[in-house]
């Protein structure tokens, strides 16, 4: 099939835009040629921790060209989530729960997904061909291509930075038939900066572009079951759903835009939720508080051993009354977590 008109990008680039994504570019399937050693080394250092579902589709997050065959193109997405205000403000009180800037909202993967397949539809009508639509949670490698088609670089912290809009943002994908000209990859533009490295509180780069992903604060309190290490608990800080850190002490934030889609921003208290109200949460309350949240996710359990976590760190005895009984939770992991919270805060 030939590569199609200029015109056809141009126009794809402006319905991305009308559909609310911040930038688009496009990229081949096999530009990233550099994944298949790189997620290796990752899995084989054990980095991925209990994430078994990266090592199960390896071949097709290796090698975007193996996860459809029959693609010519790759239309990667960015949309910018900008926070409204500081998401590092929160960590300096210990009585605050700290939630991740992405997961304060409405869940992303719909919104994201629903921009996708309409301007999958449109560019179907204007180009014809097939496509297949892509948001987190299928084996792609979104990072990589990205930087291949040219929306950012990947940082120290390994996310995507870009210039024009920091490192807050979604990647979405559409994989098509269709041979669309690709443009330039972006070029690193860290230089000598390592905020992101020097910040993190567990320690999770190994090195730069490097990370751990068993001492990172976000796959601990989501995608770790069971108890967290102890002595990674107390880097935890207040963190009780992902972390910020690293992406905050981006310079390249200074270009950053704000969500411009509300339904990004924080829904109720989210962005700063007393502790003394979650830790009671029963399983309908959690439903019913996160409904249509990322967080809801991860289920009660686990989201009640985070804040146990973050209750032990603040070192308030006050907290006593609400711990105890969770020393009898029905989950092992809940009721592990209180008892050591429960020894942090007794004087």
């Amino acid at each position: 099939m030939p590569i199609l008109t200029s015109d056809l990008k141009s126009r794809l680039l402006a319905q991305a835009l009308a559909e609310g994504f911040s930038n688009a570019k496009i990229t081949t399937p096999d530009a990233v040629p550099q994944v298949p050693a790189q997620l290796e080394a990752f899995l084989q250092a054990g980095y991925h921790g209990q994430m078994t579902w990266m090592e199960a589709r390896k071949d097709w997050r290796a090698a975007p060209q193996v996860l459809w065959p029959e693609a010519r193109s790759v239309v990667m997405l960015a949309e910018s989530y900008g926070p409204q205000s500081d998401p590092v403000a929160n960590l300096d009180r210990p009585d605050i729960g700290n939630i991740s800037v992405y997961a304060q909202g409405k869940d992303y993967h719909d919104i994201v997904k629903k921009r996708l397949k309409r301007l999958a539809r449109w560019l179907i009508a204007e180009g014809g061909g097939e496509v297949k639509v892509f948001v987190d949670t299928a084996p792609v490698a979104e990072k990589p291509l990205g930087q291949a088609a040219g929306l950012g670089w990947q940082g120290k912290h390994t996310n995507l930075v870009s210039r024009t809009t920091g490192n807050w943002m979604f990647l979405g994908a559409i994989f098509t038939t269709l041979e669309l000209e690709p443009d330039a990859p972006e070029v690193d533009h860290c230089g000598s900066c390592r905020k992101c490295l020097d910040i993190c509180p567990t320690e999770a780069f190994v090195a730069p572009y490097k990370m751990d992903a068993r001492r990172c604060i976000s796959y601990l309190t989501i995608e770790h079951k069971g108890p967290i290490d102890l002595a990674l608990r107390p880097g935890l800080g207040n963190h009780i759903y992902g972390c910020d850190d690293c992406l905050a002490v981006c310079p390249w934030n200074k270009f950053a835009v704000v969500a411009s889609d509300m339904r990004y921003a924080a829904q109720g208290d989210l962005a700063a939720p007393p502790l003394r109200d979650l830790v009671v949460l029963d399983d309908a309350g959690f439903r019913a508080k996160f409904a249509g949240s990322p967080i809801k996710r991860i289920g009660r359990d686990r989201f009640i051993r985070n804040v146990l976590y973050a209750i032990g760190n603040s070192g308030n005895p006050s907290y006593k009354p609400l711990v105890q009984p969770l020393m009898a939770d029905a989950d092992p992991a809940v009721a592990e977590a209180a008892g050591w919270a429960l020894a942090r805060i007794t004087p």
